[in-house]
């Protein structure tokens, strides 16, 4: 009897240990979207970590606009400004945004190689930081489809 009992431990182990396998053969998406760099083919043996692909989510309320205005264009702007928004490819749609975020630093600062000017020559260059816009839809049309590194022109409406 205490024979039986060890088949049946050691089957419904197994079975166990069959359904976690299966399980990490699905790789669920964190975002409806387009998958893009896709670097993976069926049958392909891929590690814990490794990049697969890119998965651009395409909902319009995912979406935003990194903008990187001048630090001298960014004296009266803060969070919750309204923006109105231009895209190039779609010249006849006017959309409009809000100022989410401004970056705490420059573009160069955060960059992989930060400059380091310790020559002793001084010149001024104006830096550029990122402001994150995030689309307004209330009230507006459905954007067209918009891709990531589309050009844009938005202008912030500011009050002094």
């Amino acid at each position: 009897m205490e024979a039986q009992k060890a088949k049946v431990q050691l089957a419904r182990s197994k079975l166990k240990q069959a359904e976690l396998d299966l399980a990490y053969t699905t790789v669920p998406s964190p975002a409806d979207g387009h998958v893009t760099r896709k670097r993976v083919e069926p049958g392909l043996m891929v590690s814990r970590g490794q990049p697969l692909m890119a998965v651009v989510p395409q909902s319009p309320e995912e979406l935003w606009i990194t903008a990187n205005y001048k630090e001298t264009q960014l004296t009266h702007v803060h969070p919750g400004q309204e923006v109105m928004i231009k895209v190039d490819t779609f010249p006849d749609v006017n959309l409009r945004g809000k100022v989410d975020s401004i970056m705490a630093g420059t573009g160069s600062v955060f960059s992989l190689f930060p400059p380091e000017n310790a020559t002793g020559n001084f010149v001024k260059v104006v830096q550029r930081i990122p402001v994150k816009i995030t689309l307004d839809l209330k009230g507006q049309q459905t954007p067209p489809s918009l891709r990531i590194g589309m050009s844009v022109i938005p202008t912030i409406l500011v009050t002094r």
